[in-house]
């Protein structure tokens, strides 16, 4: 599938997202190039259903490179949080959508064994051979309703790297047969390494301060 030019729903949608922000943050709202690379981006995802920036070159037929993309995403300085908050709210708006349910999900992504570039990796269990997998963990936020399922917010979880190392010579020393009254005692927990519990209530709370201003009603589950 080619892209020449967005789709007038999704032009239409970018507007009242940075008027949304505009609103609420004069000094945030996007500029014209701003929201011609993110009407892209969204038809883009649509047309080729990944987030790939050599997929979104090839879709692009030359118009946009794939270094012209992602410098676009690295450095333009879009209000990404505000973005995603206000983009929620029209969401709403546009399907009349004034209650719902709130749940939490988390997934892994699995990611190459050699990443450096990549933010908040490390080794998680893969539940299918019982081995283990380089990747991410990240904690969602969705909004059940009638009409529509969507994310409302995300967060990454790391492990505590202090605890993880305790654990993992703890259960050597259990191994061995020493008394636990003989093994190192478990450290605090680093405030910096919140648990995915945590996580799902920071979320929560995000939410609602969000969305505090909206007209919406919104369960708890």
């Amino acid at each position: 599938m080619l892209i020449s030019e967005p789709l007038p729903f999704v032009k239409n949608f970018i507007d009242e997202v940075n008027q949304g922000i505009k609103k609420h943050k004069p000094d945030a709202c996007m500029t014209s190039n701003q929201k011609i690379w993110l009407s892209f981006c969204i038809m883009a995802v649509l047309m080729t259903n990944t987030v790939c920036w050599a997929k979104f070159e090839r879709a692009s037929l030359g118009k946009y490179s794939i270094s012209a993309l992602s410098w676009m995403f690295r450095n333009s300085m879009i209000p990404w949080e505000l973005l995603l908050t206000i983009s929620i709210m029209v969401i709403l708006k546009r399907f009349g959508i004034k209650q719902g349910n709130l749940g939490v999900d988390d997934t892994d992504k699995r990611r190459s064994k050699s990443t450096k570039k990549i933010s908040n990796v490390h080794k998680l269990k893969d539940k299918a051979s019982g081995g283990y997998f380089m990747g991410q963990c990240i904690v969602f936020l969705v909004l059940i309703t009638p009409k529509i399922t969507i994310p409302v917010g995300f967060a990454f979880f790391m492990p505590d790297p202090v605890l993880k190392i305790w654990k993992k010579e703890d259960e050597k020393l259990k191994a061995k047969g020493i008394p636990k009254s003989l093994r190192p005692v478990e450290p605090p927990r680093d405030e910096n390494y919140p648990t995915i519990p945590e996580i799902a209530l920071k979320l929560l709370e995000e939410f609602k301060i969000n969305h505090t201003f909206n007209t919406i009603w919104i369960k708890n589950n």
